[in-house]
């Protein structure tokens, strides 16, 4: 599989973003492409950046940053085992600005008990922001991981103003 792969800037830093020839959204990530490149190289082979194929990315991830996006829309095509896909769509049903933990999660997804395989298959997620990950908690309001970093989860939940009081309680278990 050929990808073509592309970074602009956002309010993060760098996001990177692989798509698939016939412009599929594939894998994202905050980062330069090389970060994203080393991330997949073992599954696909990239070649450079087409802006006719990332340009309805950019435009999505600019206006989700500009306050004017809750959803993404561009079609995506996250490869991963079908318990990974069922927790990647539990996460793009998690409304703009609200949280839940790994437990709710599973809980919502008829998986009670199964917080732990939600968090892996969360952690494993390759359209972050897209299916957003960074939605997903600690059960005692802690941020948990990201594996962009807590930096960056922490500024995307208080874009969305999602809790602002976990945002506190993390600073206050760090």
């Amino acid at each position: 599989m050929h990808l073509h792969c592309a970074t602009f800037t956002t309010p993060c830093g760098p996001f990177s973003v692989a798509v698939n020839g016939e412009g599929v959204v594939f894998a994202t990530a905050f980062g330069e492409c090389t970060a994203l490149t080393a991330r997949i190289a073992t599954e696909c082979h990239l070649i450079g950046d087409t802006r006719a194929l990332t340009s309805a990315v950019q435009q999505e991830v600019a206006d989700y940053f500009a306050g004017q996006r809750r959803v993404f829309t561009v079609l995506m095509a996250a490869q991963g085992s079908r318990f990974q896909r069922q927790v990647w769509a539990g996460l793009g049903a998690i409304p703009f600005g609200e949280t839940r933990s790994y437990g709710q999660l599973a809980g919502e997804l008829g998986k009670a008990g199964a917080a732990r395989a939600v968090g892996r298959a969360n952690a494993t997620n390759p359209l972050a922001l897209l299916v957003p990950c960074h939605r997903v908690i600690s059960a005692d309001g802690a941020l948990g991981g990201f594996a962009f970093g807590s930096t960056i989860k922490r500024h995307l939940l208080t874009h969305e103003s999602a809790a602002p009081s976990l945002v506190d309680a993390d600073v206050l278990l760090s």
